[in-house]
């Protein structure tokens, strides 16, 4: 990994040892962690996809110190929890860095074959988009919305569809 500038990994590091995490985790109060798992539960009866979504107040420092930190921690988590795992190889793994307000999405080899890089990015775009307004719960329930359509697309709902993945966010 490359090392970030100097001015910019001294300020991250500040930020990430002054905010404490639970400070930057209050944008997610449980009722709207409980409407994020209705969401990723009513996507899932309509395709047979998986989704999964993390978030977590801020980076590991390991992670913080290097300008695609926040890639990397996405990728890891994505190993981690096993969203490669599913019999149709259609996890997405939803990453947001609350205290950096970065989103990342990874998905499986068998939905990134067929959804071009540009469509993650833009749905990622999108969420920042809003949580820059202060919408961190609409930007969520959008960003979902918009992977829905692309897993119903390429994997439609076609026969008895095991929930395979929790839905339930993973708070870090």
């Amino acid at each position: 990994m490359a090392e970030i500038p100097r001015q910019g990994a001294l300020g991250r590091f500040l930020r990430y040892l002054l905010v404490p995490e639970w400070l930057a985790r209050r944008r997610f109060p449980e009722a709207a962690l409980g409407r994020v798992e209705a969401a990723i539960a009513a996507s899932e009866t309509t395709h047979e996809g998986e989704l999964r979504f993390v978030l977590e107040g801020c980076l590991p420092l390991a992670y913080a110190l290097y300008p695609d930190g926040c890639r990397a921690r996405a990728r890891q988590l994505f190993a981690d929890l096993r969203v490669w795992d599913t019999v149709h190889n259609s996890g997405v793994l939803i990453y947001l860095n609350l205290l950096d307000r970065q989103v990342e999405i990874v998905a499986d080899r068998g939905i990134h074959a067929r959804v071009e890089d540009g469509y993650w990015e833009g749905v990622c775009r999108r969420m920042e988009a809003a949580f820059q307004g202060g919408d961190f719960e609409g930007g969520t329930l959008a960003a979902i919305a918009d992977i829905t359509t692309v897993l119903r697309q390429h994997f439609p709902a076609l026969k008895a569809n095991p929930n395979e993945l929790p839905d339930a966010p993973l708070v870090l």
